[in-house]
């Protein structure tokens, strides 16, 4: 039996740091020992677990129907806890005649996968308001909410500090528009008006330098 590896991690420090990803690909590397051989390359998705929209999952399965390979995946909830997204997923699949395995859970298939993905959604929101409850019971009882470490001295000063950093590059970002709209008025492209920024030593917000949709945005939006 020949496969096709699909991983999703959630955030894109999560796809550079293979947190998340690792794990998943340990989970595939165990199940495909002695079944088969996964299909290379594997398809890596960093998408929110919210998020419907999966092009790289429908490659995954464009692919899966070209070369006649079952769709692994680690975990069933990496493809997602929403009932609605894995119930059209399954009919998907079944159109494409695509099988599917997921390594926790071997025995499930495009069958039994939407009966789970309503008992995953069913405990996602249950575990949300289990989670509003106690938050409420303790702020009730007048317990302080949040994280103590972001009280302390030295974490309120970071968030000052990134504050006025922030507060300094919008200023800076406007002295720039000051130079920008003069130019405009005169009929220089935006291409050239991001030259001239970049030869009287403006910056980007992150230091880099313009280029002329960058100077369009500014313009536009500070033009009012």
């Amino acid at each position: 039996m020949k496969f096709t590896a699909y991983y999703r991690v959630s955030t894109h420090k999560q796809g550079q740091s293979g947190l998340g990803l690792e794990a998943q690909k340990e989970s595939v590397r165990r199940y495909v020992t002695g079944k088969g051989e996964a299909v290379p390359p594997p398809f890596i998705e960093v998408e929110s677990g919210k998020n419907n929209d999966r092009p790289v999952l429908k490659q995954a399965i464009a692919h899966c129907k070209a070369n006649g390979t079952t769709l692994l995946i680690a975990k069933i909830d990496r493809l997602s806890r929403n009932a609605a997204f894995i119930l059209m997923l399954k009919d998907e699949l079944e159109s494409a005649g695509v099988k599917f395995v997921a390594c926790d859970m071997p025995e499930a298939n495009t069958l039994t996968i939407g009966m789970l993905a309503v008992i995953a959604q069913a405990e996602r929101e249950a575990i949300s308001k289990r989670t509003k409850a106690a938050l409420k019971a303790k702020k009730d009882r007048g317990e302080q909410l949040g994280t103590p470490e972001n009280l302390t001295p030295a974490a309120m000063a970071k968030g000052h500090a990134t504050i006025a950093k922030m507060a300094r590059q919008d200023k800076s970002v406007r002295h720039a528009y000051h130079f920008i709209a003069p130019l405009r008025d005169k009929g220089l492209s935006f291409a050239k008006i991001a030259a001239e920024l970049n030869a009287e030593g403006y910056t980007t917000r992150k230091g880099g330098q313009f280029y002329a949709a960058q100077v369009k945005r500014i313009y536009d939006r500070l033009k009012g």
